[in-house]
């Protein structure tokens, strides 16, 4: 995708980190891989902040460090980097609040057109699985790359 991202590092390819860069200064983000399903393979994708003291990673903290659209960008590169070396399987992802996924489906809604590039989305609601629609408030999102 031809957006504005972080640089970010990777030991195993499952785990990804990065730094937001804004007015709340330089925070460390995280993105984690684990598969949930085998037939067919789905991996869930797990994003956050790591805590700068303990490491411990939160899924609800709230940053508001103003570069959302480049941290979105830099999470959809993880997931390129991460099909290179697994392979082109789903994977799910939802905001730890209903308020977070509807956050997320916005910014997928605005960057629509270089998302569907590269990607196949698809909304879950009510555990059912749907091409992805703008205006559609969806419970998660499967993604694969194309």
């Amino acid at each position: 995708m031809n957006l504005d991202q972080y640089a970010f590092f990777t030991n195993n390819y499952q785990v990804y980190e990065f730094y937001s860069e804004g007015p709340k200064g330089r925070i460390k983000k995280s993105v984690v891989y684990g598969k949930i399903q085998e037939d067919p393979i789905i991996y869930n994708l797990a994003f956050g902040d790591l805590d700068p003291i303990t490491g411990a990673f939160s899924d609800t903290a709230i940053t508001d460090n103003k570069d959302r659209e480049i941290v979105l960008a830099t999470v959809a590169n993880t997931i390129q980097s991460f099909c290179d070396h697994y392979g082109n399987h789903y994977i799910y992802a939802e905001g730890s609040t209903p308020a977070r996924t509807r956050l997320y489906q916005m910014s997928i809604s605005r960057l629509w057109t270089e998302i569907s590039i590269d990607f196949e989305l698809y909304g879950v609601l009510n555990h059912e699985v749907y091409n992805f629609q703008r205006n559609v408030n969806y419970d998660g999102f499967l993604v694969k790359r194309k």
